[in-house]
């Protein structure tokens, strides 16, 4: 591996990480020397790259620093390639648009040598069943809720067709081959709960729910692997 792809490779690895990461973490996951680290992060801070930190404690990258768009490896544009096309085939109408946006403005950005993977790429993701089935709603607010924090008050029919109006705190989309599914805090239930897109029969969005989206996220992954292992 040359200077510049391991420069490349380390940038990419610090903004991975939200909190310091030592450079033993970083030797492991670059598959090089920690004497190497060392060396390269002081060639990087010397060229004015925003890293902070110290030998012993870890290093951390500076919110705002980016790299150039062009500096993509082939499996890079090969990942956002295979992603793109499998939320095109399960992503609401609004986000499947997104998702051909994005992979036309890395397209622009490219150099030409890296187009080709992008635009005749061999690498599909196909649905194996069905499509998923058509929302009750539309789904685009509800995902600048989540975003946002906000609350929704929707009308719901359960598996057996039973409907109730709940008010929940989303905190997640899930999307599966066969069905959209909202992560949410119902105040009903007061508990956590999933609720299926096409089961929503109409949907309000309203106040901001007390608590951060994070924090529920977090929250119901404990108890989801808590439930796993009992």
């Amino acid at each position: 591996m040359n200077r510049a792809d391991r420069f490349l490779r380390l940038i990419q690895a610090l903004r991975r990480h939200r909190r310091p990461v030592t450079a033993d973490a970083l030797a492991r996951e670059l598959e090089v020397s920690t004497r190497t680290v060392y060396r390269d992060i002081a060639a990087l801070i010397a060229s004015r790259a925003p890293i902070r930190g110290e030998a012993g404690v870890g290093y951390v990258l500076e919110k705002g620093y980016d790299l150039p768009p062009l500096m993509f490896t082939p499996d890079e544009v090969e990942a956002v390639l295979v992603g793109m096309r499998w939320l095109r085939g399960r992503a609401d109408a609004t986000l499947s648009r997104a998702a051909d946006d994005v992979l036309a403005k890395i397209g622009d950005v490219l150099p030409g040598p890296l187009r080709p993977l992008l635009f005749e790429g061999a690498l599909f993701a196909p649905s194996l069943g069905a499509s998923p089935a058509l929302d009750g709603v539309d789904v685009a607010p509800l995902r600048g809720a989540i975003r946002t924090g906000l609350k929704a008050t929707i009308v719901y029919g359960d598996e057996k067709g039973v409907v109730s109006e709940r008010v929940i705190w989303p905190f997640g989309l899930a999307f599966f081959d066969a069905a959209r599914v909202v992560l949410a805090w119902c105040e009903m239930r007061q508990a956590f709960r999933h609720f299926r897109t096409d089961r929503i029969h109409s949907m309000s969005i309203g106040e901001k729910y007390p608590r951060r989206r994070a924090d529920l996220l977090r929250d119901w992954e404990r108890e989801t692997m808590r439930d796993a292992t009992d």
